[in-house]
């Protein structure tokens, strides 16, 4: 072989694998383990009536085309209106460490850069956290079929319109730790124009503002944070509890005017772990009229199935009330989860299957995020 033809084939292949790198990763992180039963009649024909609000999935990371349906991961459009999803809320991650894990992280390694090098996004994105916030954010404005949810306006307009335009979808944005903001709090004016509305204090690692569950030091609420909280507050955005260390936690929970959500967790009445939530933990955000969004994956049910979701659900309504348990799947989250977007069906069956009534049901699958939302969102643009 020549040497220019060598080059050229090499040249090709590496940049083949490169495009395909986003794919290959795609697959191996977000896998989905079929369930091997169908759901019921009854659990069909309830699934059909409600409005599914999933508080939390990462699929905006994805190289796929959200259009259109994939055959692997867990969420796009065709998904979503298959499992009758209203609204789902899309996280925004912008830094993750190399090793992560659950119980120590520091923020030296940054993960996402090669994804943003490998996904072919915008060269300011490739160091800034700020940026790939905002082309993610932008991402979702631009799916066809996707209204973004800015306003307590936005949401009644997406519920009314959905009466006679069933394939619409909500998008609802919020930033998965608040070192997004690159230590400027003028930077939330930033991601509030591009329409994000929760804000999550911390992700794997401690930052300036806030102590992550998984951090090194795991402290409370900085002297920065309650200032951010405040701003937070004042302009209307929703403050986002999870990975939050228990001192950001009872920080948040004893300063906070408006209610927060934690939303994607587990429960440790069902499932032990660092970042799930005590029974303590579930009663103060209740008390606070917060919302507490139940995860998918197996570190926050301790199970690979259904009922796992179910039974944390159901001790969650048990100890915070009916009415502050919602759906939190961490869908895409390098996670795997017992359905994708398309099978949300199976929590309403397990649900049935565990005892719980219809009401119940219909709050926890959508209703009071619905309601939360109703209240605390911004009136208008």
């Amino acid at each position: 072989m020549k040497g220019r033809t060598k080059l050229f084939v090499v040249a090709t292949l590496i940049c083949a694998l490169v495009y395909e790198l986003p794919l290959l990763a795609d697959r191996q992180l977000n896998k989905v383990r079929p369930q091997t039963y169908p759901p019921t009649a009854e659990a069909r024909a309830l699934h059909a009536t409600l409005r599914i609000v999933d508080l939390h999935a990462d699929s905006l990371m994805s190289p796929r085309d959200l259009t259109k349906r994939s055959s692997h991961g867990h969420v796009d459009l065709p998904r979503l209106r298959e499992g009758n999803v209203a609204l789902q809320g899309f996280g925004l991650v912008t830094q993750v460490p190399r090793g992560m894990n659950m119980e120590r992280n520091d923020d030296r390694t940054d993960l996402i850069r090669f994804v943003a090098i490998a996904g072919h996004w915008p060269v300011a994105t490739w160091s800034s956290p700020l940026e790939r916030a905002l082309y993610q954010a932008h991402k979702l404005a631009a799916l066809d079929g996707v209204l973004v949810v800015r306003t307590r306006d936005d949401l009644a307009q997406l519920l009314e319109r959905r009466k006679a335009e069933p394939a619409l979808v909500g998008g609802l944005l919020g930033i998965e730790g608040a070192h997004a903001l690159e230590q400027q709090l003028s930077s939330l004016d930033a991601l509030f124009d591009a329409g994000v509305r929760v804000v999550g204090l911390a992700h794997f690692f401690d930052n300036r503002w806030a102590g992550s569950a998984h951090g090194v030091h795991k402290g409370g609420l900085t002297t920065e944070g309650r200032t951010l909280l405040a701003a937070i507050e004042a302009k209307g955005m929703i403050v986002d509890l999870a990975h939050s260390s228990p001192q950001t936690i009872d920080d948040v929970l004893a300063l906070a005017t408006r209610p927060p959500i934690v939303s994607h967790t587990g429960v440790v009445g069902t499932c032990p772990g660092p970042r799930n939530l005590t029974d303590a933990q579930l009663r103060a955000v209740a008390g606070k009229g917060g919302l507490i969004g139940i995860g998918f994956w197996d570190i926050a049910t301790c199970g690979n199935d259904p009922a796992s979701i179910a039974r944390a659900i159901l001790h969650a309504t048990a100890v915070a009330g009916a009415d502050h348990v919602a759906l939190g799947s961490d869908f895409d989250g390098a996670v795997t989860t017992p359905f994708d977007a398309a099978g949300l069906v199976h929590v309403t069956d397990a649900l049935l299957k565990a005892g719980a009534d219809a009401e119940t049901i219909r709050k926890v699958m959508g209703e009071n995020a619905i309601a939360l939302l109703s209240r605390i969102l911004p009136a208008a643009r």
